[in-house]
């Protein structure tokens, strides 16, 4: 009697570095049941991929080629509920981790991390559950018994918009709005209408002030 194959779990990469991607498709393909049945560098072509390949997970980094992973995300949620998504990316999970679950993500991973834990963040997405380190589930569980162990971050996070974020940490990294706007692939105008919303959200008289804080939150956070 002939054996009938294993149907497997597709998985679908979405990272603008290829050297991640041929990580991450050495580490999957290794398990007899899991495949690796596409890869995109950005928001647009992952969507297309999802639409004619039906993968059953997607591995999404935040900083893709000329988009926000967390755009993806939101995306996906809307267009494809049934897709699961886990992040995996260079971004503080402190900062990240609780806003791409509330995006649509059910598991955050550094890639720092991936190597030792990606396979267990798969399974455990796979199976139904979030996957979180235990540092990221103790600020959840610290901040809903009113106990934030470091409020600055929380807070920021909290009143800055996804792109307000990524402009104010570019700003800390010394990009100028020109650079800014070149990089994220908008006018330069949105971004000092950006910058205009981030210094009112953040009470910030001025452009050195927001450059100060910028710079300051960026050496806190090692983003």
């Amino acid at each position: 009697m002939t054996e009938i194959p294993q149907e497997k779990t597709r998985i679908l990469l979405v990272d603008d570095h290829p050297m991640i991607r041929e990580r991450l498709v050495e580490l999957i393909e290794r398990e007899p049941d899991l495949e690796v049945c596409g890869e995109a560098e950005d928001r647009h072509e992952a969507l297309d991929l999802v639409a004619a390949l039906d993968p059953d997970l997607a591995i999404v980094d935040l900083t893709l080629k000329s988009s926000l992973g967390i755009e993806l995300i939101k995306d996906l949620q809307a267009r494809f509920p049934e897709i699961k998504v886990l992040v995996v990316s260079m971004q503080d999970e402190m900062v990240y981790a609780e806003r791409c679950i509330h995006a649509g993500a059910r598991g955050y991973i550094t890639k720092q991390q991936a190597s030792r834990h990606v396979m267990r963040a798969i399974r455990q997405v796979l199976a139904g559950g979030i996957y979180l380190s235990e540092a990221i589930t103790r600020q959840v569980l610290e901040r809903s018994m009113g106990r934030p162990a470091n409020r600055e971050p929380l807070e920021i996070v909290s009143i800055l918009a996804d792109r307000e974020l990524q402009v104010f940490e570019l700003v800390g990294k010394g990009f100028s709005t020109k650079q800014i706007a070149d990089l994220l692939m908008l006018d330069v105008k949105t971004i000092e209408t950006y910058r205009a919303r981030i210094k009112e959200k953040l009470g910030l008289k001025d452009g050195p002030e927001l450059l100060q804080r910028a710079i300051a939150w960026v050496h806190r956070d090692g983003v």
